[in-house]
C-alpha cells in the first residue's frame, strides 16, 4: 500500500484537551527512539539515500530542524496569535545542513538537547494554555496547542517510519 505523504495528510482533532500530558510524553520519547535507530546501523547505512530521498541521518536532522519551528509556534500560542507562521515546505534548512557530513552521535545529541527544550517549555505552561487555538496555515484549520503537540508527535512518527523503512531498504 502506498504511503500518504506528510503534506497530503489531514487530521481530525476530536479528543479531550486533558490528554496533553500523555501527548507531551510521546514528544519526549522521540529522543530515545531516534537514539535507538541511529545506534542500530553503520555510518554507511545511515548516510545512504534511496530513490533520491533523504538518508536516515537527513530524516533525523530534519526532526532537529523542525523543533526550531515547534519552539517558535509554542511562543505564538503563548502570544495569542490568530494564525501560526507558515513552515518552509521546501525544507531548505534540512537540505542545506549536510547532515550526511555530520556524525549520527552529533545529530542525536543536538536533537536530544532541542527536544528537551521543547518538552520543558510545554511542561512550563499552565493547563489553560492547551485549549488555546490558532489557524494552521497549511491545513487551514483551527488547531489547539494540544492539537499542535499531537501534530508534532505524528510528524515524528512519520519520519521514524521512514527511518525504519530505510534501514530495511539500504541496511541490507
Amino acid at each position: 500500500m502506498a504511503r500518504i505523504k506528510w503534506i497530503e495528510r489531514s487530521f481530525s482533532f476530536n479528543y479531550p484537551v486533558e490528554l496533553y500530558p500523555e501527548i507531551i510524553e510521546r514528544v519526549r520519547g522521540a529522543s530515545a527512539r531516534l537514539d535507538e535507530y541511529l545506534n542500530s546501523a553503520s555510518a554507511e547505512t545511515l548516510t545512504r539515500r534511496h530513490d533520491g530521498g533523504w538518508s536516515i541521518q537527513e530524516n533525523a536532522g530534519h526532526l532537529f530542524d523542525l523543533d526550531a519551528l515547534t519552539l517558535n509556534r509554542i511562543e505564538q500560542y503563548v502570544a495569542g496569535v490568530d494564525v501560526l507562521h507558515a513552515a518552509d515546505i521546501t525544507n531548505k534548512a534540512t537540505s542545506e545542513a549536510n547532515y550526511n557530513d555530520s556524525s549520527a552521535a552529533a545529530i542525536a545529541s543536538a536533537f536530544r538537547e532541542r527536544r528537551l527544550e521543547v518538552v520543558n517549555r510545554l511542561e512550563s505552561l499552565d493547563p489553560e494554555m492547551f485549549p488555546r487555538s490558532a489557524i494552521h496555515p497549511r491545513l487551514n484549520i483551527p488547531m489547539r496547542l494540544v492539537d499542535f503537540v499531537f501534530f508534532e508527535a505524528e510528524h515524528d512518527d512519520y519520519h521514524f517510519r521512514r527511518i525504519n523503512e530505510l534501514l530495511k531498504l539500504v541496511g541490507g
